[in-house]
């Protein structure tokens, strides 16, 4: 009976991995996409391992000291406009968030103002270890809560460890597929940055409920995955129709 628990809570964390790994893969096709084209797969495979070694890193040290993680780092009370108290978990979740919307916003705003940003042949590329950074990086920020969760579904540190190393692997397999896609259909990356806004709104709403976060009065409330997961359904809907519907207008034109 024990191997059997340890089996579907095996499966129950690769699930979770696999479902909040989606964000995360499309993080690293966008990321990836910024380097010169022979050094792509490259940058994916090392900085999806490196993540992979980071995420295990991460889960010693959260197995280890997450009371430091869950207790209360320094606090801020300038009432009527801010208040909170913050711990490291709410602090790498709004670091994470807001980097995130930086980055979004950045690369939709060098879009509305005609620069490709590097796609065009001769276009200014990114080098390939600040992507193989920004990929390990966020990846930890990505994989936060689901380490926290794997924790509380589980004490078995091997269990853990199988289903990040499944992940990886599961990200390495489909990396390349998915900036193939986005290369391929570049009207489709504007969706994918607009996904990634969303993502990191999330993070910064889930920090800042974290915290206990007042602003103006009022507190700040962690977007519910659910919304979360439907607002992107909505968006994706959206953007087929709109595609095949503007393929129907131009054949009438």
């Amino acid at each position: 009976m024990e191997w059997i628990e340890l089996i579907s809570t095996l499966l129950m964390l690769v699930a979770l991995e696999a479902v909040l790994g989606i964000d995360n893969l499309l993080y690293i096709a966008i990321e990836s996409s910024r380097v010169n084209d022979n050094e792509r797969t490259r940058v994916q495979r090392i900085g999806i391992i490196g993540a992979v070694a980071m995420r295990l890193i991460l889960l010693v040290v959260l197995v280890q000291l997450i009371s430091l993680f869950e207790s209360a780092i320094f606090s801020v009370h300038w009432d009527p406009f801010i208040t909170g108290e913050f711990n490291g978990h709410s602090l790498i979740a709004m670091v994470g968030g807001a980097f995130i919307v930086y980055t979004a916003i950045k690369e939709v705003w060098h879009m509305l103002a005609g620069d490709l940003h590097g796609h065009q042949s001769g276009g200014t590329k990114k080098k390939a270890g600040s992507a193989i950074a920004a990929i390990i990086l966020m990846n930890v920020v990505f994989s936060f809560d689901s380490v926290l969760t794997a924790i509380a579904l589980t004490d078995s540190i091997p269990v853990m460890i199988t289903s990040i190393i499944i992940s990886g692997i599961v990200m390495l397999a489909l990396a390349n597929r998915v900036a193939e896609f986005l290369r391929k259909n570049r009207a489709y990356e504007v969706l994918g940055l607009f996904i990634l806004l969303l993502v990191g709104v999330m993070l910064l709403s889930e920090g800042g409920h974290l915290a206990h976060l007042t602003l103006f009065g009022g507190e700040v409330q962690a977007l519910n995955k659910t919304t979360f997961y439907f607002s992107v359904t909505v968006l994706i809907l959206v953007d087929l129709v709109q595609s095949r519907y503007q393929r129907r207008l131009s054949k009438t034109i």
